[in-house]
């Protein structure tokens, strides 16, 4: 009965490919704390590689709304961005990224998935900058090894195009392809 271990078990699930079920384990942390906001954010995250990435936001405004100061809002609002960025909505997902990266500028995944966003929207010069921003913190960093290392493998055809879609700008963007 303790809601932060349903929470870290639905990190573990949602991080080993099984996002449907992490939902439901962070669903239970919050039928037991429904204030925690981090069982929110999860959820939020568990919706881009369950194929609901256009209901991430909505999760990551109430665990901002439970816990606006949290250490990790700098990472709920990337999960944001993401979620925008692989339904298409890349205006939105630059407003998340910006903001993310204002609250922490080291989390260099902030700086490439702006570089993402912003190449789609036709920004080239602010994607390049956001890019060599990214391999300041992170030199070694291509977009062949977010697709092989930060993405969990999947059959689902709308995550696939998404993941795609997030490489695509990535490379437009100058971020070595790998």
């Amino acid at each position: 009965d303790q809601p932060f271990a349903h929470c870290c078990l639905g990190l573990l699930r949602i991080l080993t490919n099984r996002p449907n079920d992490g939902i439901a384990e962070c669903r239970r942390a919050l039928a037991l704390d429904r204030n925690l906001a981090v069982a929110h954010a999860y959820i939020g995250l568990a919706g881009v590689p369950a194929g609901r990435a256009a209901d991430t936001e909505a999760h990551v405004v109430e665990a901002l709304r439970f816990s606006p100061r949290d250490i990790n809002a700098f990472a709920w609002m990337t999960i944001a961005g993401v979620g925008k960025l692989c339904i298409g909505a890349d205006e939105a997902a630059a407003s998340w990224l910006r903001r993310a990266i204002e609250t922490n500028p080291n989390y260099a995944l902030s700086h490439f998935y702006l570089a993402a966003a912003l190449a789609h929207l036709g920004h080239d010069a602010p994607a390049h900058d956001a890019t060599r921003a990214g391999l300041t913190l992170d030199p070694a960093f291509t977009a062949r090894r977010w697709r092989e290392v930060v993405v969990n493998p999947t059959d689902d055809p709308v995550v696939m195009a998404q993941r795609d879609r997030i490489v695509e700008g990535m490379i437009k963007a100058g971020i070595p392809a790998g």
